[in-house]
């Protein structure tokens, strides 16, 4: 027979493994894997990991003001209930109104906790975040202000390009990671560079360089800023932020770029090794102004398909198509134009997928609340008043969905 003190001990013991299973559980629940790569695939706790997407990158300049936060809400949760898992915006603004940076080091607490909110409601929805860095465009300061700041401290800047090769520009940006990957969310309590949430960091949106078409220059900074951003956080994933333009290391491949290049090498920039997975963006309404819809098309499948084919057997790493759309600016557009642009690419997104991996998921730009025209550029989604569009994207979601389960 048991004796009672036994019995009692074993009871002990049975209910701290009980409430350290619950505990793990909730932990589980609560803190899911950070996003990974195993060769050309991304994975999440050793599953592939296929999604559908969207940008906003207005997210922490609206969290800002703390009444038009709901905004921010409204996008996730709409995003969220038809399937969308990752979301790509800006953690960067820098100098002028609302700016994050006020100057190099001297950072807006109030604009820092409106981004902490940001990632706290992506938390909250379930979707996980691509935070760009820096962008290229003087949209939101960008590398036109880095040099600015420079020059205005006496540094002997000549243009916009020597963001890429001037040491103090360079340490600049290198603070500015670094504030940024170490900053401690006051609402989660989590520093971002232990933030599951966030799925991959971003070193610049589209890199642009004039002054050197080969892109070597822009393969040195990433060469430079790649192993920088990991040596102070080895967890999250890390991609350039890049068009897929082609550069001089593949000649033959510029016949794919659509008519110019923008000073980047989609296959040399992306054979860094710390560059986790590849991106493409297209807007061939932009891009191809004088040909119709037909020849756009064309030209579409021709970007995908040399992209899909470099990342599966050159690079062998993952790909994400991290911006497409249509304008509503466009000549002849109709909501039923843009959701088959939009059909045709998520369909090529999903039978790359669907052959051998490599294209993890598309994010579409861009997704809106309901009244906020002054960031209307024309492509803007607002899922509650674009009922079709709306399916277009949860069909696709759907599939992703599936395709993941089946893998």
């Amino acid at each position: 027979m048991i004796s009672i003190m036994n019995l009692t001990s074993s009871m002990a013991i049975i209910s701290v493994l009980i409430s350290a299973l619950v505990c793990e559980a909730r932990l589980l629940r609560v803190t899911p894997g950070f996003v990974e790569t195993k060769g050309t695939e991304l994975v999440l706790n050793d599953s592939p990991f296929l999604f559908n997407g969207f940008n906003s990158y207005w997210m922490m300049n609206v969290a800002a003001d703390p009444n038009q936060r709901y905004k921010v809400s409204n996008v996730f949760r709409e995003a969220s209930a038809i399937g969308l898992t990752v979301c790509r915006t800006w953690a960067f603004s820098d100098g002028g109104n609302q700016s994050l940076q006020i100057s190099p080091g001297l950072y807006n607490e109030a604009m820092f906790q409106a981004l902490d909110f940001v990632v706290a409601e992506a938390r909250k929805y379930r979707v996980r975040l691509i935070l760009s860095l820096v962008n290229n465009y003087n949209d939101f300061g960008g590398r036109p202000r880095y040099v600015q700041w420079a020059n205005s401290s006496g540094v002997p800047v000549a243009n916009d390009d020597d963001f890429y090769t001037n040491p103090v520009v360079k340490g600049y940006y290198k603070n500015h990671v670094k504030r940024v990957l170490t900053r401690i969310n006051t609402i989660t309590k989590t520093a971002y560079r232990d933030e599951p949430t966030i799925m991959a960091w971003e070193l610049i949106n589209e890199p642009r360089c004039q002054v050197d078409y080969s892109g070597k220059t822009i393969n040195a900074w990433v060469q430079e800023m790649a192993p920088y951003v990991k040596s102070i956080d080895p967890m999250h994933l890390l991609e350039v932020g890049m068009e897929g333009f082609y550069g001089d290391s593949i000649p033959d491949r510029k016949l794919d770029n659509p008519g110019f290049q923008v000073g980047t090498d989609f296959v040399s920039n992306h054979l860094i090794k710390e560059i986790d997975f590849a991106t493409i963006h297209a807007y061939p309404d932009n891009w191809l102004t004088g040909q119709n819809d037909t020849m756009q098309m064309a030209f579409m499948q021709r970007w995908m398909t040399s992209h899909w084919e470099d990342s599966r057997t050159i690079l062998k790493k993952p790909l994400v198509f991290t911006e497409f759309g249509k304008s509503k600016k466009d000549q002849g557009y109709s909501i039923s134009a843009r959701d088959s642009f939009m059909n045709v690419v998520y369909s090529s997104i999903y039978s790359f997928a669907q052959n051998g991996g490599t294209f993890a998921g598309g994010l579409v730009w861009q997704l809106l609340d309901e009244g906020m025209d002054p960031y209307d550029d024309g492509y803007e989604i607002v899922l509650s008043q674009n009922p079709s569009t709306s399916s277009v994207i949860s069909q696709q979601s759907s599939k992703m969905i599936a395709l993941e389960h089946m893998h």
